[in-house]
């Protein structure tokens, strides 16, 4: 999947490994080229101008980073928002060119993250826990492993209008849930009617797939799942008056990570240096996020200028207080976490066998 990020034929690499080594040989001393491709140090010594010598550092230089940079790409869960901020940070402040990276990033096709960088159809991805633990226990599973949590708690939950009095669990009986079809929805809605004394037979599901939440529930329904850092902040901007129940609030063992970043085994095991240049950029990123999130978001604008600006901002800043909540170090993944959330995915039937966490996650390749 790496490769350069210019393709050269063996010509055009002969040309600038050429270049290059004349460069660095007329600063050092005086140089005869024969032909085209030998280069023979001259008996005579000549002298060289500052102009000349300052050119021909540049283009040595040039070789040498264009030589250098290799090209990956990143694969985003979604269109471009604060969860993605860092990655975009990283780029704009060329942080991942200061370590040999040229990166691109792209929305999903269908299909998802996960299958893509299975398929070594890119080298990193957006995704989260629910999906990495679907991939490795699936009856083919898919070798990809998470290797930094972008967010460290679970912050979505149940969204509604206050004027539905939806305050509890309890109060899903007799409601319509708007949802995207997700046996996970299911699940989580069924284990917390159960465990807060309502009748899951009580509720309403209708799958409103990618619908806008403010629309859905003044329109079709009456509650959804959102995440807070964006329909919450942005409800909050909009003056529009929420319930909000947040999931590790009501299920200490639904506070799993979403979003996180994936590789494939095959990153791994043949391009760990690779990895760890990714990580200690994006590192970077996501710490400017947390110290200058203005200045972020502005920089998530420009690369998605059709977000609306002031829900970004007010997003970055709610984010910037989420990455890195509760820990020492961004992207790190506690294995109690991980096993705890695939438990209750296994005890709710949604995964037919226990997840090996171990092989799901890494903290090995953080700065």
């Amino acid at each position: 999947m790496f490769k350069k990020s210019k393709n050269l034929n063996f010509k055009d690499h002969f040309t600038r490994v050429a270049t290059f080594l004349t460069a660095i040989v007329i600063i050092f001393s005086t140089v005869s080229i024969i032909n085209c491709s030998t280069i023979k140090e001259s008996s005579s010594k000549t002298s060289v101008d500052k102009e000349t010598q300052q050119i021909n550092e540049q283009t040595a230089k040039q070789a040498v980073k264009e030589g250098e940079l290799q090209k990956i790409t990143v694969i985003l869960d979604w269109v471009p928002n604060t969860n993605h901020t860092g990655i975009y940070v990283a780029k704009s402040n060329k942080y991942y060119e200061e370590e040999g990276l040229d990166v691109e990033i792209i929305q999903p096709s269908e299909g998802g993250s996960a299958d893509l960088i299975a398929a070594n159809q890119g080298d990193f991805g957006i995704s989260y826990q629910e999906q990495v633990t679907y991939a490795r226990t699936a009856e083919n599973p898919l070798p990809i492993v998470a290797i930094a949590a972008i967010i460290q708690h679970n912050t979505s939950g149940f969204a509604s209008p206050v004027e539905k009095n939806i305050k509890s669990p309890k109060d899903f009986e007799y409601k319509k849930y708007g949802g995207w079809g997700s046996p996970m929805e299911e699940a989580v809605l069924k284990g917390l009617m159960k465990k807060y004394g309502a009748d899951f037979n009580k509720l309403e599901i209708v799958n409103i797939g990618a619908a806008d939440f403010f629309t859905s529930v003044t329109k079709d329904v009456d509650f959804t799942w959102i995440y807070y850092g964006w329909d919450g902040v942005a409800a909050e901007i909009k003056n529009f008056k929420i319930n909000f129940l947040l999931l590790q609030d009501l299920d200490s063992q639904l506070d799993f990570y979403t979003p996180l970043i994936i590789t494939s085994e095959n990153t791994l095991n043949n391009h760990p240096d690779i990895v760890k240049k990714f990580l200690k950029a994006t590192e970077k990123g996501y710490k400017f996020a947390i110290n200058n999130y203005q200045e972020a978001a502005m920089i998530l604008l420009q690369s998605a200028p059709e977000l609306d600006k002031e829900i970004v901002l007010a997003s970055q800043k709610y984010l910037a207080n989420q990455y890195m909540a509760g820990v020492h170090k961004w992207g790190i993944m506690d294995k109690k976490v991980w096993d705890t959330f695939s438990n209750w995915m296994y005890e709710n039937n949604l995964i037919n066998k226990k997840l090996e966490s171990e092989k799901a996650f890494t903290n090995e390749y953080l700065p």
